[in-house]
């Protein structure tokens, strides 16, 4: 992309433009993530020196506080590197990769570090705001702003929220993160300053920033305005479901079991459960997949329920040969020979995602033949024609931002309209190897109509494709009855020659 950079914010926090078709991992470190970089030697850790003591890294600098192991200072740290990270264009998964590969954190501190970055990438729109009421210049380096939205993140709860720590504890360990970081330690005054006067003056603080739709809704204002024009009765309350944590729903295979067995199994260990869908099983509170029963034995998988809807509509019938185009990470692979005794190809053109191809289907004890490829092109294809194919096509993911909270950061408005040309490019392609009869379903994890419906129906009249019954756009809802990601779903079927 070579669209200039957006200023989405109050002040323009993406210093350079996400470019889709790059790597993000391949991405420089920001000047200011030094602490980080692979060419330094990495900094000593809390198990190097004793906790609470404080260090000089050399005659000329200031001595630096030495973080306990299990502290929130710690946390705090390795999240504000991962959000410095994000606000620099890597996506929030690798920028988290990129941190937990510098040092040695226990599950527990990758938890409490995970969970603060993807709590703080819900609230920047209004924790941006915030920094630029109470400060008086822009905050540098980004390290530095990256700690106080972290901080200020724990320190904003809504109304009905628990405040996952104590203020006085918050305030305390950022300054201690500040303190123990060569970038930030000059500034830990300021972050004291910072975070006691928002404590002070909430109560004017918050609503004076909440005038602003940015810090309103915790999205771009094109995204606000994008999402109101699209869904003008219902636009709030997609919002407002993007900004909450995402359930964790199930799929039980069901060639191993079903949902009343596992419902049983799940009651056994304490787990509260419910069946929301055919395979789906939505669990009460998340747990990390170790504590999940059967999980590593292939008896279920972790997907959204909306997801759950992809396999099934292809009609499955035993013996049938099946494309899977853009297979990765494999969670509909899995499903669709879970379902039927098929000749299955899947394809991928990044080789580090056809990795989490294999590792899910060698989990849930399947096989199916796997192709890194571009579904663009014809250069993978042996030439014989599929009976059906999966098309979940490239798209700006703008549905399943309660899992992915910093897409909407790192999207810019023109993303959709370029993506929707690739995802033309490749449904054109792939009509031509699906047999007369055959069917194609089109799957988006997109909001916007210009990936879906529109694509949909521009599609069907190109290739004079029958359009059959289908969920069409599936809005993201938090309704604890009926909750899902945003995805769209079209089927038709090539006509017989």
């Amino acid at each position: 992309m070579t669209e200039s950079t957006r200023k989405t914010l109050t002040r323009p926090i993406i210093s350079k433009p996400a470019k889709l078709a790059k790597s993000a991992s391949t991405k420089k470190p920001h000047r200011a993530s030094q602490t980080v970089n692979e060419n330094r030697k990495p900094r000593q850790t809390p198990y190097d020196i004793k906790p609470d003591t404080r260090v000089s890294i050399s005659p000329d600098q200031p001595e630096l506080l030495a973080l306990k192991a299990d502290s929130l200072a710690l946390s705090l740290s390795a999240a504000a590197q991962a959000v410095s990270y994000v606000l620099d264009g890597t996506a929030l998964p690798q920028a988290l990769s990129r941190v937990f590969a510098q040092e040695e954190y226990t599950p527990q501190m990758r938890g409490a570090i995970q969970d603060i970055s993807y709590r703080t990438m819900r609230q920047v729109g209004r924790v941006d705001a915030l920094i630029t009421l109470m400060t008086n210049k822009p905050v540098e380096p980004p390290l530095l702003y990256s700690l106080l939205c972290c901080a200020l993140s724990l320190l904003v709860v809504e109304a009905d929220e628990t405040p996952p720590y104590s203020e006085f504890v918050v305030v305390d360990q950022a300054v201690n993160a500040a303190s123990s970081n060569s970038h930030m330690v000059f500034a830990k005054g300021m972050v004291n300053a910072v975070l006691r006067r928002f404590l002070r003056e909430k109560e004017s603080l918050i609503p004076t920033v909440l005038k602003q739709p940015a810090a309103m809704w915790n999205y771009p204002q094109w995204w606000v305005d994008q999402t109101k024009a699209a869904y003008p009765d219902t636009w709030q309350a997609i919002l407002k479901s993007g900004n909450l944590p995402p359930p964790m729903t199930l799929r039980v295979n069901r060639r191993i079991s079903n949902i009343e067995y596992y419902l049983k199994t799940l009651k056994e260990h304490g787990i509260e459960a419910k069946q929301i869908g055919p395979s789906a099983i939505q669990l009460k509170r998340p747990l990390p997949v170790t504590q999940i029963p059967g999980f590593e034995q292939g008896v279920v998988s972790v997907q959204d329920a909306a997801a759950q809807l992809a396999a099934p509509l292809l009609d499955l019938q035993d013996g049938m040969r099946v494309l899977d185009a853009c297979a990765a990470p494999g969670g509909k692979t899995g499903h669709i020979l879970e379902l039927a005794q098929v000749e299955l190809l899947a394809i991928e053109t990044d080789a580090k995602r056809i990795e989490r191809i294999h590792e899910n289907l060698a989990r849930l004890q399947l096989f199916a033949e796997i192709k890194q490829g571009d579904a663009s092109r014809m250069n993978w294809w042996d030439g014989k024609a599929f009976d059906r194919i999966l098309a979940d096509v490239p798209c700006t993911a703008s549905g399943v931002v309660r899992r992915h909270p910093d897409i909407r950061w790192l999207r810019r408005k023109s993303d959709a309209a370029q993506l929707a040309v690739t995802s033309t490019r490749i449904l054109d392609n792939l009509w031509k190897m699906l047999k007369p009869g055959g069917k194609l379903l089109l799957v988006t994890c997109s909001i916007w109509p210009i990936e879906s419906e529109k694509q949909a129906q521009s599609f069907a009249e190109r290739h004079g494709a029958r359009r059959f019954p289908a969920p069409g756009q599936l809005l993201p809802t938090s309704d604890p009855d009926n909750e899902h990601d945003g995805l769209f779903y079209a089927l038709f079927q090539k006509p017989e020659e």
